[in-house]
């Protein structure tokens, strides 16, 4: 059985930065993609970020490039981090962290019906 849970939401103020993470646990493929998404209230889930495992690939939604980050600790294989720096109004949502179990091409990255597993979810609000 595969659980995801995300953690490290919180309340900052404008420009401010966090670093949430998604440990995945009860995952064995081989060729897997890692999602982060977000999901503002009235509005639809978005991705935001996705890192595939077979080439290191990453994608980032435009709204965030510049900003966010997916950086890794090798020592801790089965945690995934979002670094969110520079963070403004309008990345105000609860983030969610998904998987994939298979292949998943760049243009598929973040596109939230691929993804197979969902963690709960971790609400990020930024104020001015």
């Amino acid at each position: 059985d595969v659980q995801l849970q995300a953690s490290g939401g919180g309340s900052v103020q404008l420009g401010g930065s966090l670093r949430l993470s998604c440990v995945v646990d009860g995952f064995i493929y081989d060729d897997y993609a890692i999602g982060w998404f977000r999901q503002a209230p009235g509005k639809e889930r978005e991705g935001v970020s996705s890192i595939r495992s077979s080439d290191g690939d990453v994608s980032y939604a435009n709204s965030v490039k510049g900003r966010f980050t997916v950086p890794r600790d090798t020592a801790k294989k089965t945690t995934y981090y979002l670094q969110m720096n520079g963070l403004k109004t309008e990345d105000t949502a609860v983030h969610y962290c998904a998987a994939k179990n298979a292949h998943i091409i760049m243009s598929a990255m973040n596109r939230a019906h691929m993804y197979d597993y969902w963690g709960q979810g971790t609400l990020v609000t930024v104020s001015s």
